[in-house]
């Protein structure tokens, strides 16, 4: 099956070259041991649960992503067809998330997503495994969390209150400066300083969604990185504080209600996949559970150069 994923790429990008479409697929840390025989990857673990002194950071059980990226909502409807046709009753799609472009890359508390991400070589080290795990080097880990916003509240805050919260101006996209920006902002806590002192970057591509059905407006947050600690520190820092005690007052108004920690391989691992463990070395699987609140939607697949397309991930990132 695995190696088929990029076959139905290509069709589909046959049909429609100028969709642009990309696509990942992951690995749960469950799910890769039932799936795969050998060497796993060496920072692929269940996603922790943060409680924090007001919020908390849910982690939820999940074994496959597919993170599904187009021009055109039909190609990846498309692919998903494609793709769950062929799992048929093999799979259980438990979170389904539909993204979207809002204006110049906002997300719908009105601010710029993304300003930040690296690019070019920065990305390529930010969000791609090297030769310290040769075993699975050209890969990524990825954390995904659903986070819903009470926009009421949101738009209850003056720009400037706005501004605060975030880190950034609204309108001109500028980072707040150093002896104005809270200790508590969204920007602030989310900046990691390594043990060389130099800052350590994710690769996000978050979208935001929302269902005036369902009344949920959200952002998908999807973190791609080298080494997936960059992203746990950001979240300990957000749900935890940095110092103790404090929070990301984003999370005043955001709620996660997901969290999940994945294994994207590369696409020369997934054309040509492991062979399953022995039976003996199996355990039964277990029933998937939803997210903790009702769901909207996801897309998904896998690339064709050896590692991510990085570029197809970075035109729409996160803060």
């Amino acid at each position: 099956m695995l190696p088929d994923l990029a076959a139905f790429a290509r069709s589909i990008g046959f049909r429609v070259p100028s969709a642009g479409l990309a696509c990942v697929t992951g690995f749960g840390s469950e799910a890769w041991d039932r799936l795969f025989a050998g060497p796993r990857p060496a920072r692929l673990h269940p996603f922790q649960e943060l409680r924090g002194p007001v919020h908390r950071a849910p982690a939820t059980p999940g074994d496959l992503l597919f993170h599904v990226r187009a021009e055109r909502m039909d190609v990846c409807f498309e692919w998903a067809s494609q793709l769950l046709g062929r799992l048929g009753g093999a799979v259980k799609v438990v979170d389904e998330v539909h993204g979207f472009r809002y204006f110049d890359h906002r997300d719908l508390l009105g601010f710029v997503d993304g300003t930040e991400n690296p690019v070019g070589d920065d990305a390529r080290t930010a969000a791609i495994v090297g030769p310290e795990d040769p075993a699975f080097e050209g890969g990524s880990y990825v954390v995904v969390q659903k986070y819903l916003h009470d926009l009421a509240g949101w738009n209850r805050l003056s720009t400037e209150e706005q501004e605060r919260v975030i880190g950034r101006t609204k309108f001109t996209d500028m980072e707040l400066a150093d002896d104005v920006k809270p200790a508590d902002s969204h920007i602030a806590l989310n900046t990691v300083i390594g043990d060389d002192g130099a800052e350590r970057d994710i690769l996000r591509a978050n979208m935001p969604f929302g269902s005036f059905e369902q009344g949920e407006f959200g952002t998908y947050f999807i973190g791609y990185a080298a080494d997936p600690s960059v992203t746990e520190q950001m979240l300990r820092n957000m749900f935890l504080g940095s110092p103790p005690g404090t929070h990301d007052r984003i999370l005043d108004f955001s709620t996660a209600v997901t969290g999940t920690l994945f294994h994207a391989p590369s696409a020369d691992f997934l054309d040509a996949p492991p062979p399953p463990p022995s039976p003996a070395g199996t355990t039964a699987v277990p029933e998937p559970q939803p997210s903790e609140q009702r769901s909207t939607a996801t897309p998904a697949p896998a690339v064709r150069d050896g590692s991510l397309r990085i570029g197809s991930l970075q035109e729409s990132a996160p803060r």
